[in-house]
């Protein structure tokens, strides 16, 4: 799969812009805050409905005007497929394949699979399991069409149940039937997200550790690791013991919406004692997995979005990673860096083409 062209129209800082690209390696290269990224977040649009920066559609339009819109044209599975993602101001995102709009988005995600690293990506380490929580259903709902609607399902019985609690605390009563009836719904979901998280897990860390030993050359012990509160105990009986708890708090405080991922090198906490170039490393070989998870399970190579990732790396593991990408595993990548000079010197070392785009305030020209 890879996107043949691109056009822009009123999105973030382009008026209008259209872009043909290569099926290999595409770099953007320009000052910091001439729209290099927004392209990649526009490529990120066509394949997972929304922006990878900023939830709010209506903030990717441009200053003053009343709309946005992307379209893109792909080959997949050696067949033409167009995509257009249209906002307007104060109405529904449309969102079409070959000028047929969706039901619901959802039945979009993971027919263009899209990996994407970015500084931003930080947050994974850094927040809260929510961040990390994320990063494990992205990956699932791209190759899996029922996870996302069991997810769906799961936080709406959550809110039935965490609503319930606040009405106790109110009027001091509740109906054991109903709270009965909300537990057995919550259990059916979450046993079948946490055995889809689980299963995934086992597919997923040999993949990460593979491409960790590779960029650092089996230099440093790290691990990754999946913790739920399911693992020890069955759900129905978190949900029965912490029901006292639960009434206090006013919230449902046991479940797979409390699961997460465990970060450490050499034992201890990658977030207070990993450098930045290690939680760097980990943060690529998370989602350099990714890509390897995405690719067995669709049968063909996603996109691969690498923002400003040079940063905070040294040369022996950019080399590393450009190498790697660069070949045969790898399928389309997109890159942004501010440097021209240093794109075309690293993929002149490792003898790979590269299709070079100068990005100036919101113009692309090919360079």
């Amino acid at each position: 799969m890879w996107l043949k062209n691109i056009t822009l129209l009123n999105f973030k800082n382009y008026a209008d812009a259209s872009i043909s690209f290569s099926k290999t390696v595409n770099a953007f290269v320009g000052n910091n805050g001439a729209g290099k990224t927004n392209l990649l977040d526009a490529i990120h649009y066509l394949c997972l409905c929304k922006g990878y920066f900023n939830p709010i559609d209506s903030q990717q339009i441009k200053t003053a005007e009343d709309l946005f819109l992307i379209q893109g044209d792909f080959d997949r599975k050696e067949k033409n497929e167009k995509i257009t993602c249209g906002v307007k101001r104060n109405q529904k995102k449309q969102f079409k394949r070959n000028k047929k709009e969706y039901d619901k988005l959802a039945d979009h995600i993971g027919l263009f699979p899209l990996v994407m690293i970015s500084p931003y990506d930080t947050n994974i380490i850094i927040d809260g399991s929510e961040e990390r929580r994320r990063f494990m259903d992205n990956v699932i709902s791209q190759t899996d069409t029922h996870y996302l609607d069991e997810l769906i399902l799961y936080n709406r019985h959550l809110l039935n149940r965490n609503a319930l609690f606040k009405q106790i605390a109110i009027t001091r009563s509740y109906d054991p039937t109903l709270l009965e009836i909300y537990n057995e719904q919550l259990v059916q979901s979450g046993e079948k997200i946490f055995a889809k998280r689980k299963q995934f897990m086992l597919d997923f860390i040999p993949l990460f550790d593979k491409y960790y030993q590779f960029l650092t050359d089996d230099n440093e012990q790290v691990s990754l690791q999946y913790q739920s509160q399911l693992s020890d105990t069955p759900f129905e009986q978190l949900l029965t013991q912490s029901i006292e708890k639960d009434k206090i708090l006013e919230r449902t405080t046991t479940g797979i919406h409390k699961d997460d991922l465990i970060f450490t090198i050499t034992e201890m906490p990658l977030k207070k004692f990993g450098s930045q170039g290690q939680q760097k490393s980990f943060l690529i070989a998370l989602k350099l997995a990714q890509y390897a998870y995405l690719q067995k399970y669709k049968g063909f190579k996603p996109l691969l979005l690498l923002d400003d990732i040079f940063d905070k790396l040294d040369d022996n593991r950019m080399h590393k990673l450009m190498e790697m990408v660069s070949h045969h595993d790898f399928g389309q990548i997109f890159i942004t860096d501010t440097g021209r000079e240093r794109v075309l010197a690293l993929f002149n070392k490792i003898n790979v083409p590269v299709t070079l785009f100068e990005v100036n305030n919101g113009s692309v020209n090919h360079a």
